[in-house]
This record gives structure tokens, C-alpha cells and sequence, in this order.
């Protein structure tokens, strides 16, 4: 397994790079996105999005490129897509209007906008961003956000992107709990619809197709014992399964990633841990059900991660950790899986 660091703390005038999401184009160039918060760590502010790109699986990387920046707005929650067919990468972004934080959008006192932008070259160049807001938003609506990580292409060619809200009570005037949702998009990306919606106390959810046609999908959950929370889809994600708790996976109410292995099975990557600690990698033979430890990629501090498995086979995680927190690089594992 090698290391390396592809966005540390404090470089090209950003504060702290966080948010990270991997993209393997059929191309196989590995791209890897995130959020650069300028002036602090916080979640809202100066944040833009920058990528770097790799030629060779992730072994050595391009420069650094900011390709979107909302002025001292935020955009974030990078979640990328490629379609299959036609090439074009779709990389899906929250926007915080006004520079909105979280609690004065919770409260609708300000707004949270959902964009879309597309390359069609490979990640080397960006289209503006466009609004998709009221396509895929609905009235009531206060925060929203897509993935974090990535977002899947069906076997169907159906474009489906994890997400999750939060809904105002008009008579209390406060927003009740995180659900987790997707959208979806069966025209190449021309238009984006709501799919199915999960459940309340779940957020920042990562999906996968299984063999079968089941789109399985993990949510950071606030249930209150610290498990992720799984639930299923058999119609391409227009409908979920009831929410259940994997005891097997330990969360400290964190992002997670998962993936489809490239053989049928399942790549899960979290902070294994009650605290946010030890980045796990774990497998799975059976859709989910059951999972074994892969790898611990990092001991210490350690926070949001992405998964990818590159054109040789190798498996990617691009994860943020530190020595003293959680927040000081985002470090590139790379490894070739041994099962």
C-alpha cells in the first residue's frame, strides 16, 4: 500500500481542504475533488471546489485547479458521476445563498441551492455551474445536500446521486429531522428528478449497484447508537426499504463511502470508531450483509473519505486525517485488493 497527500492544510491560500470525492473515468484517469474553505474550517464561507487529476491510477497527480468559486459564497458537497454512454461527467454541488450557515438555512431564513456542472473531456474543463434547484428541491425544504463522495450509473444508464434534506414545520418554524433521498436523471443528465425517500435521522448517504439490480445504500444515522444505517432499492432508487442499523459498522455520526468492489462485492470505508479515528476499509461477499476488516489506513484522527477502484484493479481512498485532528491533509491510499 502507498501514501501519498493530495491537499494539505494551509496550501494555495486555503485554510482547510475538506469533502473528498473520486471519480475513475472510463478513460481511467482518477479524478479527485473537494471543497477549499478559505478562511477557516467551518462548514459554510469562502469555499470552492478545486480537483486534481491523475493519468497513471492515482499513482501521480496533476496540479491543483479551483473549478468553481461563488465569490465568498459556499459551494460544496462535490458528488461526481460519469455517463457511460455518452462520456459527459456530471459533478453535482450544494450552494449556500448569501452565505447562508447551516443553522439560519435549517431555520428558512436563508436558502441552500443544488447545481450541476459537466465536462465533457474528461474533467480537463467545466461548464458554469446551472441551478437545478426546483427540479429536484422541494417547497419546504431548508438544507440540502448531495453525497458527499460520489454519486452511480445503474446497469439501466440511469444517473442516481445520494442526497438528503431537511423539511420546515411551518408552525413550530424550525426544520425537523436530516432524511436522505436521491435524485436522478434517465436522460443523460438533461434533466434531474427526485427519486425515493429514505427515512428521517439519516444524512450523507453513499450508494452502490449490486449484482442483482439492488441499489444498497449507507447513511450516517442519528439514531442514537452509533451504527450505520442501511436501507435498499429494487426499482433503481424510486422506492427504500425500511432503515436498519449494521451493527458491524461502528460510525462516530460521520460521512462514510462504499463502492462496488469490480467483483460483485462491496467496499465500505468509515472512521471505525465512536470518535472520529481509525479509517477502516471493510469488504463484503454478500451485498452488505455481513463485512470483514480490510485495511486500517489510518490510526489517529480521521474524518470523511471516498472510495474508487482504478482501471488496474487497485483501490483507491482518499480520506481526511492528522496527527492532532481530523482536518490537517487529505491523503491518496492506494492498494491492490488481496482477497
Amino acid at each position: 500500500m502507498t501514501k501519498q497527500d493530495l491537499f494539505a492544510a494551509g496550501e494555495h491560500g486555503y485554510h482547510t481542504y475538506r469533502i473528498p470525492s473520486l471519480l475513475v473515468t472510463r478513460e481511467g484517469t482518477v479524478l479527485a475533488f473537494c471543497e477549499a474553505r478559505r478562511n477557516g474550517a467551518g462548514d459554510a464561507g469562502d469555499i470552492d471546489i478545486v480537483l486534481r487529476r491523475s493519468a497513471d491510477h492515482g499513482a501521480t497527480w496533476g496540479p491543483w485547479t479551483r473549478i468553481a468559486d461563488d465569490g465568498a459564497n459556499t459551494i460544496g458537497n462535490p458528488c461526481a458521476v460519469q455517463d457511460r454512454e455518452t462520456g459527459t461527467i456530471w459533478l453535482l454541488l450544494c450552494r449556500n445563498a448569501e452565505d447562508g450557515h447551516e443553522k439560519d438555512i435549517l431555520a428558512g431564513t436563508k436558502s441552500r441551492d443544488v447545481l450541476v456542472m459537466r465536462s465533457d473531456d474528461d474533467g480537463l474543463t467545466w461548464t458554469a455551474p446551472r441551478d437545478i434547484t426546483a427540479d429536484v428541491k422541494r417547497p419546504g425544504w431548508t438544507w440540502y445536500a448531495t453525497g458527499p463522495c460520489h454519486a452511480a450509473q445503474l446497469r439501466s444508464g440511469r444517473l442516481i446521486v445520494p442526497c438528503n434534506h431537511a423539511v420546515l414545520d411551518p408552525e413550530t418554524g424550525t426544520s425537523g429531522p436530516y432524511t436522505a433521498h436521491v435524485i436522478y436523471s434517465d436522460d443523460h443528465g438533461g434533466t434531474w428528478r427526485i427519486g425515493g425517500i429514505v427515512g428521517a435521522y439519516t444524512n450523507e448517504c453513499a450508494l452502490a449497484e449490486l449484482p442483482d439490480g439492488t441499489v444498497y445504500l449507507n447513511m450516517r444515522s442519528y439514531h442514537g447508537r452509533n451504527r450505520r444505517a442501511v436501507s435498499r432499492s429494487l426499482d433503481g432508487g424510486l422506492t427504500w426499504s425500511p432503515i436498519e442499523l449494521d451493527e458491524a459498522l461502528v460510525e462516530p455520526v460521520c460521512q462514510g463511502s462504499v463502492i462496488e468492489d469490480g467483483r460483485g462485492g462491496l467496499l465500505f470505508a468509515n472512521p471505525a470508531s465512536e470518535k472520529r479515528e481509525r479509517l477502516t476499509v471493510r469488504a463484503s461477499a454478500d451485498g452488505g450483509r455481513s463485512w470483514t476488516v480490510q485495511r486500517v489506513l489510518h490510526e489517529g484522527p480521521a474524518a470523511y473519505s471516498d472510495l474508487a477502484v482504478a482501471k488496474d484493479g487497485s483501490i483507491l481512498c482518499l480520506y481526511e486525517c492528522g496527527e492532532e485532528r481530523p482536518y490537517e491533509r487529505m491523503t491518496l491510499a492506494r492498494y491492490v485488493d488481496g482477497r
